[in-house]
């Protein structure tokens, strides 16, 4: 991939027209799937809520998956608990983008690294998503890239900026 054909004015265009028409917000997750497979090819996308509430331990984070382009192997409505660690204090607890690149680094913050390497996953970025400059949800794009170029991150936080207000609505339902 290459600098020149990271932001295609096709695809751009294409969400632009579709997003704000989108209906529910599996058809508005279903267009922002679609552009990042266009622009950044094979991968896997997950949004999970911070379902973390104040009767939960003072050193756990409760996750809550809302959405997945690959609902086999990820599930909607899977949950999951985590204890605080270096990567949920710093993407859950002070909002900060992770990058996780190649497998050993994955095998460091997720418990199921054996089925991320099986679907031949190999790099991530998690980006929080905000609501009153709290991390309500993350948005997780794994791709079999080994490493990410910094245009193809700060695309990935393109598509989480454009899928918070869909995330924040549809967390009620959750």
């Amino acid at each position: 991939m290459t600098d020149a054909n990271l932001l295609s004015l096709d695809v751009c265009e294409r969400l632009c027209d579709a997003l704000p028409r989108a209906a529910t917000f599996d058809a508005a997750m279903a267009h922002i799937e679609a552009a990042r497979l266009a622009l950044l090819g094979p991968g896997l996308l997950t949004v999970n809520l911070n379902a973390t509430t104040a009767a939960d331990p003072s050193d756990e984070v409760q996750l809550q998956r809302l959405w997945s382009s690959d609902t086999q192997a990820y599930p909607v409505a899977g949950r999951k608990r985590k204890t605080l660690t270096p990567w949920t204090r710093q993407l859950l607890v002070r909002a900060e983008v992770f990058i996780g690149e190649g497998d050993a680094a994955l095998a460091e913050v997720f418990d199921d690294h054996a089925l991320i390497a099986a679907l031949g996953l190999r790099a991530v970025v998690n980006v929080p998503m905000l609501e009153d400059g709290r991390c309500a949800a993350t948005f997780n794009v794994l791709g079999t890239r080994a490493r990410w170029m910094p245009q193809e991150i700060a695309l990935v936080r393109l598509l989480a900026l454009l899928a918070t207000p869909w995330v924040l609505r549809a967390r009620g339902g959750a």
